[in-house]
């Protein structure tokens, strides 16, 4: 009985399955050309907001006139935003423009929600925090861009090392190098191409170089830079000396991972005393604590 029945939930599952994908062709079809042609989904996209007429950049950049900004500032926020990977003339106004919705729209939540009836300080913890946002996710956003260029920078240089010892000049080989990793390091490559395009425009290559490390503002890009303008004054192989560069900073990385993983057993212990030692001694303590109260009862009794 009990295999006549699994047999026949089993058919019922592969029946229901087969029917299921029979009759619901569309999403498998959407998913397929998504992978085969992932632009397509945020062309029909884009393409709906044009239709309609709404323009979400165009809404916020009308608000960027409301913050008074000085030619400092602005060309501190456009490092950042640099920084971050956002070039576009329109980064600038879309950044402060976003500083001035988002605490209106924290403001209308408060007021909407009812939470600072009680109190006038939230209304204005609202307002701060929506001012402040959007530099804490452009702070966030940069250190994970330098995070990704440092973490690509070592398999750049060998393919540099690479392609210089089959005889491309240094300039071949960073745009080789920025064309073949492209998509597995698109942040590093993308700078190498900024470096590219400065040199063609005319720019020195030291001077080229030099802005990529101001740009990305990575220890390691910094170093790399150096050592670049070092070997070009005195003459010095590039090659061997990007081969070096390389081995110390895969050697670094090494040592950094190892340090992490040494003071994973000094962060185990706050989990351990709070969370996983309280379990054990309940379930290990519990049922002795039980028996030895339930022995008391009965002696006191």
């Amino acid at each position: 009985m009990g295999l006549t029945l699994l047999v026949f939930g089993m058919a019922f599952l592969l029946v229901a399955v087969v029917g299921f994908f029979a009759t619901n062709r569309q999403p498998t079809r959407d998913r397929l050309a998504a992978v085969i042609s992932p632009q397509s989904k945020q062309t029909t996209l884009l393409g709906t907001f044009q239709q309609s007429g709404i323009s979400i950049k165009g809404i916020v950049e009308r608000f960027e006139r409301v913050l008074p900004k000085s030619q400092k500032e602005i060309s501190v926020v456009q490092l950042r935003l640099t920084r971050a990977g956002y070039r576009g003339s329109s980064a600038m106004k879309i950044f402060y423009g976003t500083k001035v919705l988002l605490p209106l729209c924290l403001f209308l939540l408060v007021l909407i929600s009812g939470v600072g009836q009680s109190s006038f300080f939230m209304y204005i913890v609202a307002l701060g925090l929506g001012f402040l946002i959007p530099d804490f996710a452009l702070g966030r956003l940069i250190k994970k861009r330098q995070a990704k260029i440092r973490r690509g920078l070592p398999d750049v240089l060998d393919l540099l090392v690479i392609c210089i010892e089959a005889g491309l000049s240094l300039d071949q080989a960073v745009i080789r190098s920025s064309q073949e990793l492209a998509m597995a390091h698109p942040d590093l490559c993308d700078e190498l191409s900024m470096v590219v395009l400065e040199q063609r425009a005319g720019r020195i290559r030291t001077e080229a170089w030099k802005n990529l490390s101001e740009r990305t503002d990575v220890d390691v890009v910094r170093s790399l830079v150096s050592v670049l303008v070092q070997a070009e004054t005195f003459g010095t192989s590039v090659a061997r000396t990007l081969r070096t560069h390389a081995d110390t900073l895969r050697t670094q990385r090494v040592q950094k991972i190892e340090e992490q993983a040494a003071k994973t057993t000094v962060k185990l212990i706050f989990p351990l005393v709070l969370f996983i030692f309280p379990s054990l001694f309940v379930v290990v303590l519990g049922p002795a604590a039980i028996i030895m109260m339930e022995s008391f009862k009965n002696f006191m009794n």
